[in-house]
């Protein structure tokens, strides 16, 4: 207690407003010839900060015009072509509202303008009528190129390939993106995922397939890998436009066909017109559509445009997953109470020899 008490003393007296006994001055005023006037501040010395010219810059600075923001320099007009026609509404409103995120994030800066692929290859032919016109160069710069190609998914129509997460997993963590852009890249674009339809089904029939064999008495319409192992085991396969698949059927040139899942069968009436649904869908386990910008287009983005397409690509990828999982449900429910449709699996001796076909016919793709 004594050392506490002479240090706290020691410190009364060395403070300021203290008389020589320790106690507090009632009144410490300074002498007013002891006062700097404001003269003798800004020319204080050298080696001081002059707080009044420094504040003098600010409030000089304060009334300059500011630049203006990058966002706020002006519109621009995007052109989106898309794969699919606008009566494929599952399909065709994934580029539709991936136009409209892309024009919202931006604050309206850049607006999308999205055109049906008969619009496009017709009148728009100077804009972008194929991918091939991309490759050569010859389309404007301002165009983005939905695509479902081959040539520009990063999930083509695969057999027994990857699923949904597991695409999701390797393009952006297992060197798929980076293989994407370089495949990309020979068409002046760089393309990105843009919507996913999940896991599909295997299509409708006359009859349930219970042996290999009864793909031989078949005509479908079904595209890509899926259509050449169907032909390996005897099958007829063609490649009907969407909109001419129900004229197809009822003139006997189809009696099987795939179509992408539920959601979209009941659109075209197809269990009214067949009995049978057969599951899984071998073909495609989950297709991703891409998003392709012409390269001369993205490399006049800066950063924030480019984080705000691909984040318009991302909300796509899991929106329209969703309206198919969503929607899936529903129809087939539809389906069952109100024509009789039941899905129908694929045995399993039959799965192991479309498996063991895709792969001699992947080795054969491989090799040409």
């Amino acid at each position: 207690m004594t050392v506490f008490g002479s240090v706290h003393k020691l410190r009364c007296r060395a403070g300021p407003g203290l008389d020589a006994g320790g106690r507090r001055r009632l009144h410490t005023r300074t002498p007013p010839h002891r006062i700097p006037s404001l003269r003798s501040r800004a020319t204080s010395t050298p080696n001081t900060v002059d707080r009044w010219a420094a504040l003098g810059t600010l409030a000089a600075g304060a009334t300059a015009p500011l630049a203006t923001p990058v966002y706020a320099q002006g519109r621009r007009t995007l052109r989106m072509v898309s794969s699919w026609s606008r009566d494929l509404a599952l399909l065709s409103d994934a580029a539709v509202n991936a136009g409209r995120t892309i024009t919202a994030l931006s604050d309206g800066r850049l607006e999308v303008e999205v055109f049906p692929p008969a619009r496009s290859w017709a009148s728009l032919t100077s804009i972008m009528p194929s991918v091939t016109a991309m490759l050569s160069g010859t389309i404007r710069p301002n165009t983005i190129f939905r695509a479902s190609s081959a040539r520009l998914t990063s999930s083509p129509p695969c057999p027994f390939g990857l699923l949904m997460p597991e695409q999701h997993g390797w393009l952006r963590l297992a060197g798929g993106q980076a293989l994407w852009e370089e495949l990309s890249a020979h068409y002046n674009a760089r393309a990105i995922a843009c919507g996913r339809t999940g896991v599909q089904m295997g299509g409708w029939f006359n009859e349930p397939i219970t042996s290999i064999e009864d793909y031989e008495s078949i005509t479908m319409r079904i595209p890509g890998l899926g259509g050449a192992v169907l032909r390996e085991i005897g099958a007829q396969t063609v490649m009907t436009p969407a909109g001419q698949i129900v004229d197809a059927l009822f003139a006997f040139d189809l009696n099987a066909l795939e179509w992408i899942s539920p959601n979209g069968a009941l659109t075209f009436g197809f269990p009214k017109l067949l009995s049978t649904y057969i599951f899984p869908g071998f073909k495609e386990p989950g297709t991703v559509f891409s998003l392709g910008t012409n390269l001369e287009l993205r490399n006049s983005f800066d950063n924030r445009d480019r984080l705000i397409v691909e984040t318009a690509a991302d909300i796509e990828n899991s929106r329209s997953c969703a309206r198919y999982y969503g929607g899936n449900g529903r129809t087939m429910f539809q389906m069952q109470s109100e024509f009789g449709t039941r899905p129908t699996r694929l045995p399993d001796e039959v799965l192991d020899v479309l498996a063991a076909t895709f792969y001699c016919v992947r080795e054969v793709c491989g090799a040409g």
